[in-house]
């Protein structure tokens, strides 16, 4: 399917491409069941356009990982540090640093707080979302 097909859903052609790239790869990804956590893993961001956020939803969602951390997520840290140590904004480093007492189970730790609806204070308007159309 090219690239332009994927526009009504609102996919633009970086993130259509990487769909496309992936797709190709279907049986090597599936494979990816049959190996260790950090084999996948590696696997994963070595694929052109998966980085580390995703290849951590890959890997709690589909995989099983208890242990994966979105990290690079925008609004994770600051609800990891809101509800862990009651700091406004957070890093992903500090994120990391307040789940390492949960290790083994980090990714269980963090859905369980996102699920919690424990918000930090919120500033400013909402963000808009964009239209590719008019890109």
């Amino acid at each position: 399917m090219p690239y332009y097909r994927f526009h009504p859903w609102g996919v633009e052609r970086r993130r259509a491409e990487v769909i496309r790239a992936v797709c190709a790869r279907a049986a090597s990804l599936e494979a990816l069941v049959d190996v260790p956590f950090d084999e996948a893993r590696r696997r994963l961001v070595a694929m052109p356009g998966i980085g580390l956020w995703t290849a951590a939803e890959v890997m709690r969602l589909s995989l099983g990982d208890p242990d994966a951390v979105s990290v690079g997520d925008y609004h994770l840290p600051d609800i990891v540090g809101w509800a862990l140590a009651r700091e406004e904004r957070g890093t992903d480093e500090r994120m990391l640093e307040l789940l390492e007492p949960y290790r083994g189970q980090r990714g269980r730790v963090q859905v369980l707080l996102e699920r919690s609806q424990i918000m930090p204070p919120a500033y400013g308007p909402r963000m808009e979302a964009r239209s590719i159309e008019k890109l």
